[in-house]
């Protein structure tokens, strides 16, 4: 009985894990580490904060303009257009992701 209870508890655990980092179906197939390296590399906090000055995080406002996953998901779309940024779909998926887990926590 006692390895039965432990087995249903860390199954509870891994599900409870899982659940904390739930992320939109938009998301499912998201690179994270991809996500983070591309939106370092497209120097995306620098252009925040000209866009609205401090650290650049002002510009994350979840319960401001963008108030779906697929709405963040277009907004990066719209950076990589306007600034040319030659990011693929799933790029563009990809840091979405990250700006979902990181900021706005769309589930």
């Amino acid at each position: 009985m006692n390895i039965c209870r432990t087995t249903v508890l860390a199954g509870l655990c891994i599900l409870g894990s899982s659940l904390a980092h739930a992320q939109p179906a938009i998301f499912k197939d998201a690179d994270y580490k991809l996500g983070e390296k591309l939106i370092t590399e497209s120097k995306c906090a620098a252009c925040h904060v000209a866009k609205v000055g401090g650290d650049g995080s002002a510009i994350y406002k979840p319960q401001g303009r963008i108030n779906t996953a697929a709405f963040l998901r277009g907004m990066v779309e719209q950076c990589n257009t306007e600034l040319n940024l030659g990011m693929f779909p799933e790029d563009v998926t990809s840091v979405a992701a990250v700006l979902n887990r990181d900021h706005y926590k769309f589930k």
